[in-house]
C-alpha cells in the first residue's frame, strides 16, 4: 500500500536513519480505522549522481491521532528496509553508547556525546496515569551514532519526558547490512512510554533533521548519502501497533540523475 509513506516518516524520525531515500516533498494523510497519520518531509539535494554517492540531508515530521479523539495505539515495532541507492557512513565517526546517556536529560546527553550526534528533533506523546485524564508531554529527540553490534552499525535514539512521570529513553537500534534489493534493515522495538501497571502512553508527534558531515582519515564524509541509479528510491516498512494494527508496504520517490 503506497500510503504508508506517513507511517514510514514517523518511524524514520524515531529510527534516525531515515535520511535515506524515503522523503517526499508533499505531505500525506492516511486513515486506517480510527487511526490518522499525517506527515511531511523532504531530502536535499534531489539531484543526485547516477553511479556515485553524494551527501544528503533529511528533515520531516509526522503526527498520529484518532478520529474519535481517543488516545492513539502505541507503536510497538518498526522494521524498515532501505533502497540499495542509499548508504550510511560511520567509519571514523565517534559513537555514543546507550549507557552513557541512559539517565541524562536531553541537554546533558547532547553535551556528553556531541561528536556522535547525527540528528535532532522533538517527540510528542500522550500519557494517562491510572485514574487520571490523559496529559500531553514531549521531549527533545537526539539521534547518536551508536557502537557497532555484530559487525553492523547502530543508532541510539534518546529522549526524556518529565511529566507526568520521569522517563528516560536511550534505545539502541541495529542497522543490519543486507544483500539483495535493499541495502539496510533497521529494527526499532519501542518500549512502553510508561511502565505497565502505572498507566498508558502513545506517541503523537515526531520531527527530525538528520545529516552529519565529518572528516575521517583526512577525508570528508557524510553520515547519509544517496545516488539515483534508476530514477527511483524505494523504502519498505512494517509497523506494528499494540492494538493489533499492522501497516506494511513500500513507498517510491523519484530522484533526478545528474549526467
Amino acid at each position: 500500500m503506497k500510503t504508508t509513506a506517513t507511517s514510514l516518516l514517523m518511524a524514520i524520525a524515531l529510527c534516525a536513519i531515515a535520511a535515506l531515500p524515503i522523503a517526499g516533498a508533499n505531505g500525506a494523510l492516511v486513515q486506517i480505522g480510527d487511526l490518522v497519520l499525517e506527515a511531511d518531509g523532504g531530502f536535499t539535494p534531489q539531484k543526485l549522481p547516477r553511479r556515485t554517492f553524494a551527501p544528503i540531508d533529511f528533515k520531516g515530521h509526522a503526527d498520529l491521532s484518532t478520529r474519535s479523539g481517543a488516545m492513539p495505539p502505541a507503536l510497538q515495532q518498526a522494521v524498515i528496509d532501505f533502497d540499495r541507492d542509499g548508504r550510511m557512513s560511520t567509519g571514523g565517526l565517534p559513537s555514543c553508547s546507550p549507557d552513557r546517556v541512559a539517565d541524562a536529560s536531553p541537554e546533558v546527553a547532547r553535551q556528553a556525546c556531541a561528536a556522535a550526534i547525527v540528528g535532532t528533533g522533538r517527540i510528542g506523546a500522550v500519557v494517562a496515569l491510572a485514574g487520571q485524564p490523559p496529559e500531553a508531554t514531549g521531549s527533545l529527540l537526539t539521534l547518536f551514532n551508536g557502537p557497532p553490534q555484530d559487525g553492523h552499525a547502530t543508532v541510539v535514539a534518546h529522549a526524556q519526558i518529565t511529566n507526568p512521570v520521569l522517563r528516560t529513553f536511550a534505545i539502541l537500534i541495529p542497522v543490519e547490512r543486507r544483500r539483495g534489493r535493499f541495502r539496510y534493515r533497521a529494527t526499532l522495538n519501542v518500549p512502553p512510554i510508561v511502565p505497565e501497571g502505572i498507566g498508558t502512553g502513545a506517541l503523537t508527534h515526531v520531527d527530525a533533521k538528520i545529516g552529519r558531515r565529518y572528516r575521517a582519515n583526512g577525508k570528508r564524509r557524510s553520515y547519509v548519502s544517496a545516488r539515483c541509479s534508476d530514477n527511483v528510491l524505494e523504502t519498505h516498512g512494517r509497523f506494528t501497533f499494540n492494538d493489533g494494527t499492522v501497516i506494511d508496504g513500500s513507498v517510491m520517490k523519484g530522484c533526478f540523475a545528474l549526467r
